[in-house]
Formats: C-alpha cells, sequence, structure tokens
C-alpha cells in the first residue's frame, strides 16, 4: 500500500503516470514526460543544437522561445549572440536570462503548470498574441517527414500562438524526436524557416526529411 501511495502521489505532482503492471516517466503518443526527467534527457545533443540554432540569432533582434528544454539549450548560449530582447513563457529559462545584463527579458505569463515549469492557457496565448518578434525558437516531442506533433492541447495552442508571432520560425528537435507522431499536430514543417537536429540523427531519417524540407541543420556532436 506504501508504494502505491508513492506512486499515487507521484502521479498528481506529474512525475510519472501509472501503466498497468507499474508506472513510467516515458513519454507516449498522448503523454509528454515531466521536466524533471525531460531536462536530464539527450543533454549533449540539446547543448549542440542549442549552440547553432543561438547562431542563427542575430544580435540586437527578439526571439521568443517555447517552454522546451532544447529551448533552454538555445537560451543558455544566447548570451554569445546579446543584446537581445527574449520573451518565454518558460520559468527555467526565466531565472537562467534574469542574470544577464544583455538580455532584455520578457516573461509571458498565464497559468502556471508544474509538470512543465511553464506559464500555459488563455492568458498565454493572449500575451503572445500581443507581440511580435523576429525570430521565435520551438520544439516538439515528436516530429515526421511533414509535421510537427506534440501530445498536449493546451501546449499546442501556445506553441501555434507562438509561430503566428515570429517573423522567422526555427523548429529545434533532438533525433529522439524524429520519425515519430503525437496526438496533435502543431504546425506542418513548411510553416519553418530552418529546422535543426543534432548528427546522431539516422542519415537516411535525415535524408527524407530534407526531400520535404530543404533548410535542414545538422548540430555536430
Amino acid at each position: 500500500m506504501t508504494v502505491h501511495r508513492d506512486l499515487d502521489e507521484l502521479e498528481r505532482q506529474g512525475m510519472v503516470r501509472k501503466v498497468r503492471g507499474g508506472a513510467t516517466a516515458q513519454a507516449s503518443n498522448v503523454f509528454e514526460s515531466n521536466i524533471a526527467y525531460r531536462i536530464e534527457a539527450h543533454t549533449a545533443e540539446k547543448d549542440a543544437i542549442g549552440r547553432l540554432v543561438a547562431g542563427l540569432i542575430e544580435p540586437g533582434s527578439s526571439v521568443m522561445l517555447d517552454d522546451s528544454t532544447t529551448a533552454l539549450a538555445v537560451a543558455r548560449h544566447l548570451q554569445e549572440t546579446a543584446p537581445l530582447t527574449v520573451l518565454t513563457n518558460f520559468l527555467e529559462i526565466i531565472r537562467l536570462l534574469v542574470k544577464s545584463p544583455d538580455v532584455r527579458l520578457i516573461a509571458l505569463g498565464g497559468e502556471y503548470h508544474a509538470t512543465h515549469d511553464s506559464f500555459l492557457g488563455l492568458g498565454c496565448v493572449d500575451a503572445v498574441e500581443a507581440v511580435s518578434t523576429d525570430a521565435v525558437v520551438v520544439s516538439t516531442s515528436a516530429l515526421s517527414e511533414r509535421y510537427a506533433f506534440h501530445q498536449e492541447q493546451e501546449i499546442v495552442l501556445v506553441k501555434r500562438a507562438m509561430l503566428r508571432s515570429g517573423t522567422r520560425r526555427i523548429l529545434a528537435v533532438d533525433h529522439s524526436k524524429l520519425a515519430r507522431v503525437a496526438l496533435h499536430r502543431v504546425a506542418p514543417l513548411d510553416d519553418f524557416d530552418a529546422i535543426v537536429v543534432d548528427s546522431h540523427a539516422p542519415a537516411e531519417t535525415l535524408q527524407r526529411l530534407r526531400d520535404h524540407h530543404g533548410n535542414v541543420h545538422v548540430a555536430q556532436m
């Protein structure tokens, strides 16, 4: 009974979800992993992607970052591109960039979700739709040859609003997200000006992606 109570509490906190015969922190096509799990996953790949994406951002410009851990990796390299104006709904990015004197930081509010450590909902969508940025960087949890996907509709609504608010749209995903689908379509890949993946992506998968989208960047590990 103690184990069951512990699992119930972890599920309540969003750390795991209970399945037949146990519990798991792994993502599925209808559930995303908790932030505590995602922030430790594929860190080297995300760092390489973050460095490359930061190099695509012009100094003095404005950039919107979503609540993905890949966007957090981008934020860690943005001081090399500063001065910048950065807008985000991800509390971890806010904590990071609030220390940077060369970054004008704008927090996109809304309802706080502990599972993602970010602000979502109507308030966040309204805040996003009230601005226009030079660039927007988003990540998604699954990517087919034609579409980007995510499991949760509240996050999908915010990502779609962000894409509408950015002049240049950059999709940043590590290789574990490729050749997968999830419950909700975020956007067609044709909506993105650049797609950035890491060099651990299988060559065949990369080629199929390039067949449908010409501007694919590969971050070398």
